[in-house]
């Protein structure tokens, strides 16, 4: 058995494979003529062949045309014909009167077999609704077929656009500085080598983030602009999180009053009551300077002011500055401020800043002119057109009488606090609180240590007293005699043959 199937051309699938067919089925056993849509796959060959109303002969079961038949015009059959009525055994006719008139003709009664037509005209208008629905269906059906394809090729596409841009940015990049825009699609950027490129922006990138002096990542082999990087991702400078700050307390500093008193009003007290000197009429220091001999509590007393504050922190080392590249020492300086000012009140502590701040001289190599920069671009962010007051600079260092001029002078460096060695009752209160929390024995008298004349710094009383410790355990006792300490006396305090003054 074969189907008769007449094909309604349609432009939107004439470069498709599966074609919507209009189909009259015809079966031996049904009378019945049925409407049904199949998607049937035809042969390359025949495709050729298919024309509006071209009659094809498919398989019942499987769904692919065998051939396909010259034009035949398959016109709706025509509407079945009344069966006839069988015999009846009883007379159709019924006599009223026994004697019939001859002017009245006889009553019958009305066959129950009899059956009317239906009418013509309304099955021909069903019909026609019918089939014009079930066109303006197909339609539908193509079209929708036609855009899902249009998506799928578009994804397509869009998937192979993401591999490729991941393709060019798997192979290992090469970081850069953007310099100058030039146009929508190209740009100038310089390399750690020193040299200028002239190169292409990837149109993913957001143009909006291409400033001067940001780090970009370069294509390894054509220099193409494929990404922009963070701020903070080619720099070592970095904020302290509430969980890395120091657990340092001013309570953990023995004596150093003085110190103490005017750090806090220099650095805590104009982040904290700004209004004060504002009413005042003053402006607050911007930086402050603690010098003095190693070991005095430079260093702790900026622990402490971080612990004490809510203002982010910054620390760097004066060395940090000091890179292999021309001109990675002031971006990095350069880094730091910028830091501190998006992330304003914060304070900047530059341990041993004499790394990078001794005075300026006549340098006659690459290294110290070098330097020498990193200091000038200090100068300028500290007391340049770009300052805030909301960022406060500590500066510590063992050499005070070699740094610049330029650099100690009001404006900059407004108050400057030595930290001298320990007097009598300076190392009292010392003593008292390295052994807080020490196990001592009724015998140990620490005035015996305190009102010797050695001079110690504070670092070396917290020593002699750890040192002390040490010694109780290695002698397996969980209480420190007076013999212990005189131990770790003798260890530390080293009396030299000749008396030297501080870095003569």
């Amino acid at each position: 058995m074969t189907l008769l199937m007449t094909m309604k051309f349609n432009k939107y699938c004439s470069d498709l494979k599966k074609f919507n067919l209009l189909v009259f089925s015809a079966s031996l056993f049904d009378l019945r003529t049925k409407l049904e849509y199949l998607k049937v796959n035809l042969r390359a060959s025949n495709r050729r062949k298919l024309l509006p109303t071209t009659t094809v002969v498919i398989g019942e079961y499987l769904p692919v045309a065998f051939s396909v038949l010259p034009a035949i015009v398959i016109s709706r059959p025509p509407p079945l014909e009344p069966r006839p009525l069988p015999p009846t055994p009883m007379a159709a006719t019924m006599v009223l009167d026994p004697k019939p008139s001859s002017t009245s003709p006889p009553k019958t009664l009305p066959n129950p077999y009899t059956v009317e037509s239906p009418s013509t005209d309304t099955d021909d208008d069903l019909y026609t609704r019918l089939k014009s629905l079930h066109r303006q269906i197909e339609f539908i059906e193509i079209q929708e077929e036609y855009v899902k394809d249009e998506l799928k090729n578009l994804k397509r596409e869009q998937l192979r656009s993401q591999e490729e841009v991941k393709r060019i940015q798997s192979v290992p990049l090469v970081i850069g500085q953007f310099m100058e825009m030039i146009d929508q699609n190209n740009g100038i950027v310089g390399s750690t080598t020193g040299s200028n490129y002239y190169v292409r922006i990837l149109s993913t990138i957001n143009r909006e983030l291409l400033k001067p002096s940001a780090s970009v990542a370069l294509h390894r082999h054509s220099n193409a602009l494929v990404d922009v990087l963070p701020p903070e991702a080619d720099s070592s400078i970095s904020l302290l999180s509430q969980s890395e700050k120091p657990d340092v307390t001013y309570n953990d500093i023995g004596g150093c009053d003085i110190q103490k008193q005017e750090i806090r009003e220099a650095v805590e007290l104009p982040l904290t009551h700004h209004e004060l000197y504002k009413q005042i009429g003053i402006d607050p220091p911007r930086g402050v300077l603690l010098y003095g001999p190693p070991g005095t509590g430079k260093t702790m007393l900026a622990k402490a002011v971080a612990n004490h504050t809510t203002a982010a922190f910054i620390r760097v080392v004066g060395s940090e500055f000091v890179q292999k590249y021309l001109g990675e020492g002031p971006r990095m300086v350069r880094d730091v401020f910028r830091l501190a000012k998006e992330n304003a009140p914060a304070i900047i502590f530059i341990d041993e800043v004499d790394a990078i701040a001794t005075a300026r001289f006549d340098a006659q190599t690459g290294a110290d002119r070098e330097v020498q920069r990193i200091l000038m671009e200090l100068l300028n962010q500290m007391d340049g057109f770009d300052q805030t007051v909301n960022v406060k600079v500590i500066m510590a260092t063992n050499r005070a009488d070699t740094l610049d001029p330029a650099l100690l002078r009001p404006g900059r460096l407004d108050r400057k606090i030595e930290f001298p060695l320990p007097d009598r009752r300076q190392k009292r209160l010392v003593f008292q609180v390295c052994t807080a929390k020490m196990n001592l024995s009724d015998e140990v008298d620490l005035e015996d240590y305190v009102s010797r004349p050695d001079k110690i710094s504070a670092a070396e009383i917290a020593a002699i007293c750890q040192e002390a410790g040490m010694h109780a355990v290695r002698k397996n006792r969980y209480v420190i005699l007076p013999k212990d300490f005189e131990k770790g006396y003798r260890t530390n305090v080293k009396k030299p043959d000749t008396d030297f003054d501080f870095y003569k």
